[in-house]
């Protein structure tokens, strides 16, 4: 069974990370959690998961409003060819998520490295970065140092760069 949100929080703890999670509706998409948001101190995220033509993953997080050149990524993050979005059996199956809830947190699951972790530097750039702890029903804030100490602890080596076009 994969780790949810309460093993999530639990690891971070035993990593000596400390985050403020906020409970909330359930958000699907970036615009229906702006009102949510606005009460949430730093940067908040969206999640692409993709895979490219030889199926290998990728995680791209970036922030909320960030435009990306899907069709230009695949050179930027090193994929074999054009990605399209990954399906969400195997989502559930490499991350333990599900569309809605995509969040970097996933890699706690990802036990055997199927999937690998780009971080926008756009998004890098912030103190603070929002993001689901393995439920859309919540947002949890972590500081940037500590999302990579986190990422690390999942032996996956976050790809920190610039992947949007523009920040907003």
């Amino acid at each position: 069974m994969p780790a949810g949100k309460q093993e999530l929080l639990d690891f971070l703890k035993t990593l000596g990370i400390h985050v403020k999670t906020t409970t909330h509706p359930a958000i699907f998409t970036v615009k229906e959690g702006e009102d949510i948001k606005k009460t949430i101190a730093g940067a908040h995220t969206k999640n692409l998961f993709l895979k490219d033509k030889k199926g290998h993953y990728f995680l791209v997080t970036l922030g909320a409003h960030s435009v990306v050149d899907l069709k230009h990524l695949h050179d930027k993050i090193g994929a074999s060819g054009r990605l399209s979005f990954g399906s969400p059996e195997k989502l559930s199956e490499y991350l333990g998520l599900y569309p809605g809830a995509v969040s970097v947190f996933g890699l706690i699951n990802d036990k055997d490295n199927h999937v690998t972790f780009i971080l926008d530097k756009a998004l890098y750039n912030h103190p603070i970065i929002n993001c689901h702890p393995m439920t859309n029903e919540a947002t949890t804030s972590i500081a940037r140092e500590d999302l990579v100490k986190f990422v690390r602890a999942t032996n996956h080596e976050p790809l920190i760069i610039q992947v949007s076009e523009e920040e907003g």
